[in-house]
């Protein structure tokens, strides 16, 4: 059996929308189907804001991969083991939060791809290879050109330095952390902001100048993901469980209250 292809990167790169369904609340492997069946393209399973544990993200994991949607976990923190560990249990790539420089992306890179492009230790067979009798060497490409690495941008400073963190090989998307940019420029939740525009433009024209691609995560308002998505942006974080369950419980509550007795 060869690689399990990355359905994620496969439709950025031909130029298309890589829209995601956050993972905070969802402790079952259906979430992976339902998210699928739901035309999404990838699973952004979340251990930074959320209880999460390293076995429940794994399972989830694995379960993406046999319906062919693209399991992504932002990690906790940049210590080398986050990555490694749910890289060897199945993900297809890491999201590390809070990247302010080149050399924090450049670190990132190193702990996710295999020699020559970083060094993550080589664990064994691979989940991502159908765990098929595939020759080391052969692997470590294979597994390497489908691990998208994603850094996030959510500081002044990181819109700053985008040009160089674009510029970092083995880096794919930089994905803004809109709350946490507004939060950081002194304008929460400010999210039309002419800063705020400023600074998609800024990585965006980053990504177009050194081949990647530009992530917006924060921003769930459809107009303005409009205007986003219209500027340049392509890997799309649209809003998570816990989102969407408050949504249509709210939608429906109202409903019911309308109802005369």
């Amino acid at each position: 059996m060869g690689v399990i292809p990355n359905h994620t990167k496969r439709r950025l790169t031909a130029g298309g929308l890589a829209l995601g369904f956050g993972v905070r609340q969802s402790r079952t492997v259906d979430v992976a189907a339902i998210a699928r069946g739901c035309d999404f393209d990838w699973l952004f399973i979340d251990m930074e804001h959320s209880s999460t544990n390293l076995d429940t993200a794994a399972q989830i994991a694995m379960a993406a991969l046999a319906v062919g949607i693209t399991p992504l976990v932002r990690v906790p923190g940049p210590e080398h083991h986050h990555a490694s560990r749910i890289l060897d249990t199945g993900a297809q790539g890491i999201v590390l939060p809070h990247v302010d420089t080149a050399d924090e992306a450049a670190r990132a890179v190193s702990h996710c791809k295999y020699p020559p492009v970083g060094r993550r230790s080589i664990g064994g067979p691979q989940p991502q290879l159908g765990f098929g009798p595939v020759p080391i060497g052969d692997a470590m490409s294979l597994v390497n050109e489908e691990t998208l690495v994603v850094v996030m941008l959510e500081t002044p400073e990181a819109i700053a330095n985008a040009a160089e963190i674009a510029a970092v090989n083995g880096v794919d998307v930089l994905l803004i952390g809109t709350n946490d940019l507004c939060a950081e420029m002194g304008i929460p939740g400010k999210f039309t902001d002419a800063r705020i525009e400023e600074a998609y433009r800024k990585v965006i024209d980053a990504c177009r100048d050194h081949g990647k691609f530009p992530g917006m995560g924060g921003v769930y308002d459809p107009p303005v993901m409009e205007r986003y998505i219209q500027l340049g942006m392509r890997f799309i974080l649209s809003g998570s469980d816990l989102a969407f369950m408050m949504a249509g419980a709210r939608e429906r509550a109202s409903v019911l209250r309308a109802v005369k007795l």
